[in-house]
């Protein structure tokens, strides 16, 4: 063979061989495990309307202009979504490092010292100058796939972050929700109270009169200012209810506790349509599931690493550079400098720590494994009991709202019997208190049916959209090389 083919020969032969065996690369690859999931919905709706997440954001079928505006402003300066885009930052960091160790590291180092000495008794000092400019790289061949595994596992742990800031802003987009149809809940049974307490200021007014001309006895007025008092206490509690409420959504948009704006009351809000999703669009919509598979691919990588270990590290540095007296002497053919060094790691006794280290990957695999079959079984629970949770409050708001509006004739006959004096005033208190419990009843749920869809959008996995799941400033995760 031709020296200089033969020479030319060398690098590219040992480059080969480098890529060729790394190409093994230890420990099982991934593999999405099988779960066995419920083919339909039990509680599912054959009316259900199809919803694109990635086309609509819910909360707008509502059509309160102000609830979109907290929502907004949530998603802007809630604390916890912060922390969470933080924290994908974080660990975009952590795979960035992890997956330098796959490239050489090359570093300069220049450097120049000036020194005199005597070099022995009786002769002149010396003074010499030193110049030195070196350029060095190291590079550890990953021929068994540590560092391939561990890069593989630090992009899931990257990926699972993401996925688990889009759970936390479904999961701030319903808490809003829930919040501000909680807070126009109370609102509407503060009016409430303070109907019914401006009716028995009334009533109470009237005895006091009827008293004091000898038409009622003591005892009556006694009652009526019982039932007074009674909604008096109501109206205060519910206020403070309204107080505490508005603390809690201001926090939830990021900012300190204070008033918030009301839109349309309890009522007036449009109640989103209930959307028809199956199980395999599920699986593929929730953040928590998807960042539950990145745990597990992080911890089937980690066996790799951990297996891994077993075999021989191999690193390769070198030097090249110059060393002269003056600085211009660093460009001369004698000044060069260079060296070139290899080494190989092999653990022969290491008291059972590869083996330890490869019996928790695999327990953390396992672990995972059942995290995520769990996971997924609690998102049908979850869907289940919402859908469960729609249907049934609807019924039951039905009811309510019938049983209001009979004791609301049974009060005003009841009231008509005793002006007349066919009853004792006990039974116009009864048919009272009824009609107010029934009324708080009725306003209550209604909150709570809204509230149950709001409860099924985020169990379906909706107000993210996964063909743009990363955030915005969020960076994009390669594939490792």
């Amino acid at each position: 063979m031709n020296p200089t083919l033969k020479r030319a020969w060398r690098p590219t032969a040992i480059a080969a061989s480098v890529l060729l065996l790394a190409a093994c690369t230890v420990g099982p690859d991934y593999h999405r495990p099988t779960v066995e999931t419920p083919a339909t919905f039990r509680y599912a709706s054959a009316n259900g309307e199809a919803v694109d997440p990635a086309s609509i954001d819910w909360w707008n079928q509502f059509n309160d202009p102000v609830l979109d505006d907290l929502i907004d402003k949530a998603l802007a300066q809630n604390k916890d979504l912060g922390i969470a885009a933080a924290r994908v930052e974080e660990y975009y960091g952590r795979y960035v490092v992890t997956r330098a160790g796959l490239f050489p590291q090359v570093s300069a180092n220049f450097g120049g010292s000036r020194s005199r000495g005597v070099p022995a008794p009786g002769y002149p000092p010396m003074v010499g100058n030193q110049v030195q400019l070196e350029g060095v790289a190291s590079w550890e061949l990953d021929l068994f796939g540590r560092l391939r595994r561990l890069t593989e596992a630090a992009r899931a742990n990257y990926l699972g972050t993401q996925s688990a800031q889009q759970a936390t802003r479904i999961a701030i987009i319903s808490n809003v929700a829930t919040g501000y149809l909680q807070l126009r809940d109370l609102d509407n049974q503060l009016t409430i109270a303070q109907e019914t307490l401006h009716s028995r200021e009334g009533s109470l007014d009237l005895f006091e009169q009827r008293f004091a001309g000898g038409v009622v006895s003591k005892l009556q007025l006694s009652q009526a200012k019982s039932e007074y008092e009674s909604a008096q206490a109501s109206v205060f509690s519910i206020q403070q209810q309204i107080s505490q409420q508005e603390d809690a959504i201001s926090l939830l948009l990021g900012q300190n506790p204070g008033p918030i704006p009301r839109g349309k009351s309890i009522t007036q809000l449009t109640a989103p349509a209930i959307p028809a999703g199956l199980p395999s669009t599920l699986l593929e919509r929730r953040p928590d599931i998807l960042e539950a598979e990145q745990t597990l691919i992080a911890a089937n990588a980690s066996i790799g690493a951990a297996r891994a270990q077993y075999f021989p590290d191999i690193s390769i540095t070198g030097l090249f550079g110059a060393a002269s007296t003056a600085l211009s002497g660093l460009w001369t053919g004698p000044a060069r400098v260079w060296s070139f060094a290899g080494s190989i790691t092999q653990p022969i006794f290491e008291g059972g720590a590869i083996a330890g280290s490869v019996h928790q990957a695999e327990a953390q695999h396992q672990e995972a494994l059942l995290s995520y079959q769990q996971t997924i079984q609690q998102a049908f629970a979850d869907v289940e009991n919402a859908l469960v949770g729609v249907a049934r409050t609807r019924d039951q708001l039905d009811a309510t709202t019938r049983q209001v509006e009979a004791l609301t004739q049974y009060a005003s006959l009841s009231r008509d019997l005793y002006e007349g004096g066919y009853t004792s005033y006990l039974e116009v208190l009864d048919a009272e208190r009824s009609l107010f419990a029934a009324q708080i009843q009725q306003s209550q749920l209604q909150d709570q049916q809204l509230a149950q869809i709001v409860s099924l959008y985020k169990a379906l996995g909706y107000g993210w959209t996964p063909k743009t799941s990363a955030s915005a400033d969020a960076k994009p995760a390669p594939q490792p090389s």
